[in-house]
């Protein structure tokens, strides 16, 4: 059983930044893709970016390409996403997940991912 804590959410202004991470715990995330999801009040959760297994490849969402790089590091168990130029819009509780039910491709983003294991969120609010 894989178990996800995210961290480092918070309050920022617009234009600022912020890294979430997501440790594993249980299984260790070695040997399984990784994505971090948001959802935001009202709305549909949506795949924000995903990383393969040793981190060659990340995808992003139109809405975050250019701001929010993905990283993993496998001997710490634990992705990050780093989130530069934040804007009012990504305000939203973010997920990390794992045991991705689609392949973490360029394409990821768009097929409205999901997966078999969540952490429990951590809230992002940007304000004006």
């Amino acid at each position: 059983q894989v178990q996800l804590v995210e961290s480092g959410g918070g309050l920022v202004q617009a234009g600022g930044s912020l890294r979430l991470s997501c440790t594993a715990s249980g299984t260790p995330f070695g040997g399984r893709a990784v994505g971090w999801f948001r959802q935001a009040p009202g709305m549909e959760r949506e795949g924000v970016s995903c990383i393969t297994v040793y981190g060659t490849r990340t995808s992003y969402a139109d809405s975050v390409k250019g701001r929010f790089t993905m990283s993993r590091d496998n001997a710490k168990n634990t992705v990050y996403l780093q989130m530069n130029s934040l804007k009012p819009e990504d305000t939203a509780t973010y997920y990390c997940a794992t045991g991705l039910l689609e392949v973490c491709s360029d394409s990821w983003p768009n097929r409205r991912p999901g997966a078999n294991y969540w952490g429990q969120g951590t809230q992002v609010t940007v304000s004006t």
